[in-house]
């Protein structure tokens, strides 16, 4: 403080005077003071006091003396509520001072030109931060004090922007030339984070009748509090949006190193809504815009480019193990949110704030650190495997949609200091008021475009997935390789009501089939994220894992369904030898009674041997086809699995696997599926796994050769066969809106593949009517469509018997009855149930062609 000491000690009068001034004209409103002074003469007011008597105020003097008046005050001993009062009246003098200033030359001269006074603003602000930044909180639990430490906090960081600059760039700059600037960030966070613990007191407190002193209800005194601290914490978070101030912070040890940051964020995450609050909208609310706005704080530090501040919180052991605690309130804040069912509508009131998007943003930023990664996938996978063990319709609406039933809305507040310490002070100095005043600062909303919102929710649910999957040698420690995919089969054993209580669960015995459908769709609905909203990279890793995940879950179901099907085998062999040996015994018992006893040589005769590789093969398979019929579906599927995992290794990106298909699949989006994989395991296919303990040659169905051929050759010939038919799956780039605009075009222009016009104007047509749609794309659907009903002409003409005999030939993959779509985007309509329609298309178009 640079002031002489003839400055510091001032007359007693002239003390007196100043208090007296304070306590006058602290009511007095900016424009009422203006009013004052225009009447005056050489800037003096002459203002009549309740008591009848004239003040007559310089307010030249009471300028320029205000500042250091309060700071000798609050350098009192006695900080008791009669102090915090007076210095709350002090700093709301000041702010219509400053408000005052640019409307009058002699005293914006006075406050924001002289330098002196400059200096002893900022003084004087920074002091009383640092003083309520250390304020003791254990005797102050239940009494008046929260109230007006709360409001003194709030109203000191505003008076910046009222003496300094409204204008947040010009306010960093000052502050940044200031010396004690560090100083003040410190103080500032840790006198915000003791006005929210006052706040986490009061909403623990269980009563809800009113106060002794003030005749406050507990939501009047909780929703003043609640808005106190949003507005100090939405001043920090401005302040952190302006890169220069948020790199001084970042080079502040206390904040940063030593976890200060951290400190107010947990003691925010923490706060907790009571069952007798949680009615009260306006307070859940301004919770919620709380913790957002703390999120949005540290996401400010997680994504500055010039220190890592993850990197600043590890390097202390202590400052880890904080970090890892607030981590864990994040993933208890998005278990909470993603557990609640978008369908079952909330007040929303009031803006919310980006809560769970804030959380998530931050959940894809832990899980990519090196410190944080293996300790998100052990307290976060759970939930992710109960999120793709929902039904597949709730995973499909929360997930892979642009609309969501229900999405967040970010929030404001319109702070006035004024009105702020002017209600406090007022409910106190009335003797007992029977209807305290009313006090609502207005929450301004900020909202995101649906579609936006949704599409950035999905893509940081993938983000979090890659991160967690994502495994750099170099970077990774060898115990990571793998440890997201083995929790994540581990979790799947486990009940999963109690991640997700807002959801209900399919039975255990459909979840992998399940999760695999979940992850199907979740990568087809990726795919039109890129690359707005997601990178080819994130969807390669996702691509991975789910490979990976659906080779484990059709492995572990593979050999439960073997032994228990072995059981049922034998269940069903015993239960037919006993059949067979009572009907022989009916038959030759007076024989047998004649020989002595003995039974007929038939009794003797071993059930058939379920891994025989001899036999009459046709007749195991009559008395077990249920048995063989489970084999059959089993196979088919993982001979599926092997020829994508083929075809994707050959491609080395999803978009180029089909690059062995005929032309008619080869065009189109893939949306059953998934990617590439960079796994080395993932390229072989079935043929290549018999025999070595994944599949048993005796599991395999063996077909009757007639000219004694080797079973071993069948089995391969079997599998190949059923390769060959699911590689050709039904793939499209249109959904059946789509498919239907086209469909009804080509009626009056049956030749729209030769005019390259046309076809861009259908492309632009068909792109608002789902996910786009380019002129080759479309070209190439033409050419793929008019070639398939030409195939499906000539296919009507054939008898059935030569269709039976060359199955390869039916290339057509709508062709196949046993081929339902699994994802929404896939093509709905019937080949087979069209077929006369469109052969009478294409022989009418057949014979206008050249």
């Amino acid at each position: 403080m640079r002031h002489t000491k003839e400055e510091s000690s001032c007359s007693a009068a002239q003390v007196i005077d100043l208090i007296s001034t304070v306590r006058e004209l602290d009511g007095l409103s900016s424009q009422e003071l203006n009013k004052l002074l225009r009447d005056s003469e050489n800037f003096t007011i002459q203002y009549t006091t309740e008591k009848g008597s004239l003040l007559k105020i310089d307010v030249e003097k009471l300028a320029g003396l205000l500042p250091l008046h309060l700071i000798a005050v609050l350098m009192s001993s006695d900080r008791d509520e009669a102090l915090l009062t007076y210095l709350l009246r002090g700093i709301r003098l000041m702010h219509s001072l400053c408000e005052l200033a640019p409307r009058h030359a002699k005293l914006e001269q006075i406050l924001l030109d002289d330098v002196k006074v400059s200096e002893q603003l900022l003084d004087m602000v920074f002091y009383m931060l640092i003083v309520f930044g250390c304020y003791e909180q254990e005797s102050h639990k239940l009494g008046v004090v929260p109230l007006i430490h709360s409001a003194l906090v709030a109203c000191s960081l505003h008076l910046l922007t009222a003496c300094i600059s409204s204008q947040w760039q010009d306010l960093v700059h000052v502050l940044l030339a200031h010396p004690k600037v560090d100083i003040f960030m410190d103080a500032s966070f840790e006198a915000v984070r003791v006005a929210i613990e006052f706040l986490e007191i009061k909403l623990s407190t269980q009563h809800t009748d009113f106060d002794n002193k003030s005749n406050l209800t507990a939501e009047q005194m909780v929703n003043y509090l609640c808005n106190q601290c949003e507005a100090s914490l939405q001043f920090l978070q401005l302040l952190c949006q302006q890169k220069l101030f948020r790199e001084q912070l970042l080079s502040n040890k206390e904040l940063c190193g030593k976890g200060g940051v951290l400190f107010l964020a947990q003691a925010i995450l923490k706060l907790k809504i009571m069952p007798n609050f949680v009615e009260c909208a306006r307070v859940v609310a301004a919770v919620s815009r709380l913790k957002a706005k703390v999120l949005s704080i540290l996401l400010s530090l997680c994504e500055a480019e010039s220190i890592s501040y993850l990197d600043e919180v590890a390097s202390s052991p202590g400052s880890l193990v904080l970090a890892k605690s607030v981590a864990l309130e994040i993933l208890e804040l998005l278990k909470t949110g993603l557990g609640r069912d978008p369908r079952h509508h909330t007040d929303r009131t009031y803006p919310m704030g980006f809560l769970q998007l804030n959380a998530m943003r931050l959940a894809d930023i832990f899980s990519d650190d090196s410190n944080f990664r293996s300790y998100i996938t052990i307290n976060f996978t759970k939930v992710l495997t109960a999120i793709f063990s929902l039904p597949h319709g709730d995973f499909l609406s929360s997930w892979c949609s642009s609309e969501l039933p229900m999405k967040e809305e970010d929030g404001s507040i319109e702070y006035d200091s004024f009105a702020a310490a002017g209600w406090v002070l007022d409910v106190f100095s009335s003797i007992n008021p029977r209807d305290p005043p009313s006090l609502e600062f207005t929450a301004v909303s900020h909202s995101m475009p649906q579609a936006s919102y949704a599409h950035q929710r999905t893509s940081l649910f993938v983000k979090v997935i890659a991160n967690l999957h994502c495994f750099v040698p170099t970077i990774c420690e060898e115990q990571e390789r793998n440890l997201f995919l083995n929790k994540f089969m581990e979790c799947l054993k486990m009940d999963q009501s109690d991640a997700l209580p807002g959801f209900s669960f399919n039975s255990d015995a459909s979840k992998a089939a399940t999760v695999c459908r979940n992850l199907r769709s979740l990568l087809s609905h990726a795919e039109s994220l890129i690359p707005n909203f997601l990178n080819e990279e994130d969807l390669q890793l996702l691509r991975v894992f789910f490979n990976q995940l659906q080779s484990l879950l059709t492995s572990a179901e593979f050999e439960e369904n073997q032994v228990q099907q072995i059981q049922e085998k034998k269940y069903e062999d015993s239960m037919s030898w006993d059949k067979f040996a009572k009907l022989n015994i009916s038959e030759n018992h007076q024989e047998a009674q004649s020989k002595g006893g003995c039974s007929s040589p038939s009794l003797r005769k071993e059930p058939p041997n379920l891994h025989s590789k001899s036999g009459s093969v046709k007749e195991e398979m009559c008395e077990n086809s249920t048995f063989q019929d489970i084999e059959q579906i089993f196979v088919n599927e993982h001979a599926d699995q092997g020829a994508d995992a083929t075809r994707e290794d050959k491609g080395k990106s999803g978009r180029s696997a089909s690059a062995g298909m005929p032309e008619i699949d080869r065009d189109a989006q893939n949306v059953e599926t998934s990617g590439s994989d960079t796994s080395t395991t993932r390229g072989k296919n079935a043929i290549e796994q018999t025999g070595n303990g994944e599949f048993p040659k005796s599991s395999l169905p063996i077909k009757e050769s007639g000219n004694g051929g080797n079973p071993e050759e069948e089995r391969v010939e079997t599998v190949q066969s059923e390769e060959k038919q699911r590689r050709k799956r039904k793939r499209t780039i249109m959904n059946d809106k789509q498919v239907s605009l086209i469909e009804r075009a080509l009626v009056d222009e049956p030749e729209m593949q030769r005019n390259a016009a046309l076809i861009q104007s259908w492309a632009d047509k068909l792109s608002f009517h789902g996910s786009e749609v380019t002129s080759s794309q479309l070209k190439n659907w033409l050419n793929n469509r008019k070639a398939r009903l030409a195939r499906t002409g000539r296919d009507i003409r054939v008898s059935v018997e030569v269709e039976n005999s060359f199955p390869e030939k039916q290339v057509g993959a709508g062709l196949r009855s046993n081929d339902t779509p699994e994802s929404p985007g896939e093509d709905a309509y019937n080949i087979q149930h069209n077929m006369s329609r469109e052969a009478q298309i294409t022989l009418r178009s057949s014979q206008n062609s050249p």
